[in-house]
């Protein structure tokens, strides 16, 4: 997964390819700027998701995706706001025929930002980045397949699994490229994108600026500057006064009238793959019982909560997977609203009379407001709710590093993370040795609709065993000024892309 505000704990699986030759000057959002527009210009950005440091691989969080992926770093490949790869870095690849080693060939004429060539070195020292002790990548456990990494010559990679892995090149979209000899990346930075790093004011702003060693086409703007907020109100306010020219993710869709009404903004709803979940320790009790995980996900009215938090927006899932995954199927009738059944599953549990328990939730919006409305929900049928409110590093520590809790709140942000249920050790503990089995023959697959009929089968087991009790998917709502065009517009994995946009003179 990765989680709002807190680190990029958790990784992602599986994909369906398309591997087109590109750089970054393919378009990938959407606006109304027409006509002529300023290459000279400065594109305000407003967002509510600072980096809580520089390095994706040091709990940099969902601040660092959103600023610097595909912007100040690049992978082999990339993942486009459409939910394909193609090749970035990556000139081409083969496989071998039994599936265990990749062969890279790097583009030629690919520079850091320091001025030093790319080479099959930083290649490797990245790959090893993500893969070291200490790394807190969301990539590190599903690149754990990798096996052993050479370099046959400056512009060659050769990489062996230990086992065949569908997801591989898709997991390498993720990886970020850093020069090798690169230092104090939590406040500095030396990758290959079309912006290098201006200026990061912790509590303020992080600014980027167009690289003219770019290797491929030039970012259609000269300067972008991320711009922070604690809240939605201040965000929409700075929208409104032009301080920005876009929001990243609309949080308040209170606000979003304000913004339809005038003719000055577009309002855009996109595809997300943000899931709120009330997540079990399904390792603790009582929630090792299957019939009261069941019984507490039919108590809960997840669409009056969605309704309650986001108004009209946000959908209703019923399982981990969002309609952009390949292996999506509604769910939501497996462990529907139903507080007789809630009643009568927690007497067959030998809870008639409830049970109390601590929810872990995290300070920020919108947990605080979810918690109380679970809490209000759950005393219908006698289970009273301790809500603990905890930071975002607490949460990592207490809930994720240690699994120290018995429920708790949190956002996955991530497509296709639904094989993380598939792994026994993750924070919450679910372990079905049947489900393991088909992601592990997921990821070994010789092709996607042999992983997507695995897939569906571990998505419809996991809603069945109400694993977790997935409350709502988020909106994707990108609000601009109508003087911008080509910013993206869905919310894959935090990314924003801010090469393409253009702006008016």
């Amino acid at each position: 997964m990765s989680v709002r505000r807190t680190s990029l704990y958790a990784v992602t699986s599986a994909a369906v390819l398309s591997l087109a030759l590109t750089a970054c000057g393919g378009s990938n959002g959407s606006g109304a700027a027409g006509g002529t527009w300023d290459k000279n210009a400065t594109v305000n950005i407003g967002s509510l998701y600072e980096p809580q440091n520089l390095d994706n691989t040091a709990g940099g969080g969902q601040g660092v995706t959103e600023a610097l992926n595909g912007n100040v770093y690049e992978g082999l490949f990339r993942l486009t706001d459409d939910g394909d790869v193609e090749k970035l870095l990556a000139q081409d690849y083969q496989v071998s025929d039994d599936g265990l080693t990749y062969t890279f060939t790097l583009r030629d004429g690919v520079k850091f930002h320091s001025g030093k060539e790319l080479t099959s070195a930083d290649v490797k020292y990245s790959l090893e980045k993500v893969l070291a002790d200490d790394s807190q990548s969301a990539r590190k456990s599903n690149l754990e397949v990798v096996k052993d990494i050479t370099t046959p010559d400056t512009s060659t990679v050769k990489v062996t699994l230990s086992q065949k892995s569908i997801s591989f090149v898709y997991n390498l979209s993720y990886v970020w490229i850093i020069n090798s000899a690169a230092k104090d990346l939590k406040t500095s930075e030396d990758g290959t994108g079309p912006y290098t790093l201006d200026k990061w004011t912790r509590g303020s702003a992080l600014s980027l600026n167009r690289f003219t060693g770019y290797w491929g086409d030039a970012a259609a703007n000269q300067q972008v500057v991320f711009h922070y907020y604690k809240d939605a109100t201040a965000l929409n306010n700075a929208l409104l006064t032009n301080a920005v020219d876009v929001v990243t993710s609309e949080q308040s869709p209170d606000a979003l009238e304000q913004f339809k009404s005038n003719g000055d903004y577009t309002v855009n709803d996109g595809d997300s793959t943000t899931k709120l979940l009330l997540a079990f320790n399904d390792k603790a009790k009582p929630f090792t019982d299957v019939k009261v995980r069941q019984a507490v996900s039919a108590a809960i009215d997840d669409k009056k909560l969605l309704e309650s938090v986001w108004g009209g927006y946000g959908k209703l899932i019923g399982s981990m997977v969002p309609p952009t995954d390949p292996w999506y199927e509604d769910l939501t009738d497996v462990n529907a609203h139903d507080v007789a059944k809630a009643k009568k599953l927690l007497a067959e549990a030998g809870y008639a009379k409830g049970f109390s328990f601590t929810l872990d939730t995290p300070n920020y919006d919108p947990h605080p407001t979810a918690a109380t409305f679970i809490k209000s929900e759950l005393a219908k049928v006698g289970i009273t709710v301790k809500i603990n409110t905890i930071t975002p590093d607490e949460w990592y520590t207490k809930v994720y590093k240690n699994h120290d809790f018995t429920a708790t709140l949190q956002e996955h942000v991530n497509d296709r993370d639904l094989v993380w249920y598939g792994n026994p050790d993750f924070y919450w503990g679910y372990d079905n040795k049947q489900v393991t089995q088909w992601v592990q023959q997921a990821e070994e697959a010789a092709t996607t609709d042999e992983q997507t009929a695995l897939l569906k089968k571990v998505n419809r087991k996991t809603a069945e065993d109400a694993a977790s009790d997935w409350l709502y998917l988020y909106p994707q709502l990108v609000v601009a000024n109508k003087k911008l065009s080509g910013y993206p517009l869905n919310g894959l994995n935090s990314q924003f892309f801010a090469y393409d946009i253009k702006k008016k003179g």
